[in-house]
């Protein structure tokens, strides 16, 4: 297994996004989305993207721009019809996934200053008698690597906003290439992140996971210039695109403003593992604890869960065997805080906490935080080699079966049940995807 980590790493660093191609078994599938694109007249009612009845999922700088894996839009409307205009800070061809109430996703491409109509009386399960009641509309980010700008949103005559209430719980999901969805079949949405946050169903979620990303804040797979020990406390991700508008000076990600996550979900290692970063276990394991205590500090209540990291798997004789990672470290980490809970050492109350602009990632106490909220969730046997892709990512298969034990895994722990009744969680998922560039 030892000689396959230099290969895995530098294909966790592969961040150029996909093309319009999809593949699914050397077979091309179609994706001829609708053409969505439209001229509003004046008689539309026009709200700015700053509107309080407009819902921000995941991560959005205060110019409507959207970070990381699977962020997204909900709110209310009455009226017959919906169209929203992207802003010059959108990715030219950039496919998103957007619905209507409960039914299943649709797709379309859009681009930088251009409007969309997304709910039309053809649009799926539209409902003619239903133009003065309020109805749901949502909208996602498919990838990780593209992003949109929201510049406004306008509804047919006689049509307005409506505010929708959120979810009692919060989900946070912190990751690397592992979590965003690369190469599965439609990247974010079609990921473990995903299919657990979406497959819970009544709960808040927020993806922070890139390619290429490692725990340790250093240059990580030669175009990430931090680790999430730095990363995770700013707006916007290690993309380019970051780069390109924001420099070196990131906006720091304002916690006080959002609700508190009740369970965050760590899966990240694979990378620092890699050849180009080569961090010791004890390296990992101090930066890990660190990391973990900073989350605590923001989030004084929050259960976290740390995922075991399945690496690769090797033919041995006339089977497979899995190679995993970091085994003895993370396992170090969770030891760390285990045992009966006890104060936390900041327990909430520091003024680095409390502080609405502080910078989280100067919190240097490596000191666990308390006891008894780390629990370890083990990864071991839920995936198959098969289950692996030739780009050593998970298949589309592989992201359910994750989400699908680790929805099994908080139901059990923390007695949360299950929401998702009716409407679909993996949009166009096959069965059976493992071949590249998909």
């Amino acid at each position: 297994m030892s000689s396959l980590i230099p290969l895995i790493l530098s294909l966790l660093a592969f961040l150029l996004p996909a093309d319009g191609t999809i593949l699914q078994n050397g077979q091309v599938r179609p994706t001829n989305y609708p053409d969505t694109a439209v001229s509003i007249n004046e008689a539309w009612t026009t709200y700015p993207p700053n509107s309080s009845q407009i819902s921000y999922k995941g991560r959005w700088d205060d110019m409507y721009i959207s970070w990381w894996s699977a962020p997204g839009l909900k709110f209310g409307f009455t009226g017959s019809e919906v169209a929203i205009s992207f802003g010059n800070y959108t990715d030219d061809g950039n496919l998103i996934a957007y619905r209507y109430g409960g039914e299943d996703w649709m797709l379309t491409n859009v681009t930088a200053n251009s409007t969309h109509q997304l709910v039309t009386s053809s649009t799926l399960g539209y409902n003619t008698t239903a133009a003065n009641t309020t109805r749901t509309f949502e909208l996602r980010v498919s990838n990780w690597a593209l992003g949109v700008q929201i510049d406004s949103v306008h509804l047919s005559p006689g049509g307005r906003l409506v505010q929708l209430p959120s979810y009692d719980r919060t989900v946070e999901i912190i990751g690397d290439s592992l979590s965003a969805g690369q190469y599965a079949t439609l990247e974010g949405i079609a990921s473990w992140a995903w299919g657990f946050g979406e497959g819970l169903g009544n709960v808040e979620f927020s993806i922070e996971a890139h390619p290429g990303i490692c725990l340790t804040d250093i240059i990580c797979s030669g175009n990430n210039p931090h680790g999430q020990l730095y990363q995770w406390f700013k707006t916007s991700d290690t993309s380019y695109r970051a780069t390109q508008i924001y420099g070196s000076n990131q906006p720091d990600w304002d916690f006080s403003a959002h609700p508190a996550a009740d369970i965050v979900v760590i899966n990240i290692g694979t990378n620092d593992a890699g050849s180009s970063a080569n961090v010791s276990d004890a390296e990992f394991t101090a930066n890990y604890i660190t990391f973990i205590s900073r989350i605590h500090c923001v989030w004084p209540d929050a259960q976290i869960v740390v995922f075991s990291l399945w690496g690769g798997w090797s033919q041995q004789g006339d089977t497979w065997v899995q190679g995993p990672t970091y085994v003895q470290a993370i396992e170090n980490v969770v030891q760390a805080f285990s045992g009966p809970s006890t104060p936390a050492p900041y327990g909430g109350n520091s003024s680095v906490c409390q502080t609405a602009s502080a910078n989280y990632s100067n919190v240097t106490s490596d000191t666990p935080q308390g006891r008894g909220f780390v629990h370890y969730f083990n990864t071991t046997g839920i995936l198959q080699h098969n289950d692996i892709g030739p780009l050593y990512h998970p298949t589309d298969v592989g992201h359910v079966k994750l989400a699908s034990h680790l929805m099994q895994f908080v139901k059990l722990k923390f007695g949360w049940m299950f929401g998702a009744i009716g409407p679909e969680v993996q949009h166009e998922t096959q069965y059976w995807n493992d071949w590249p560039n998909n």
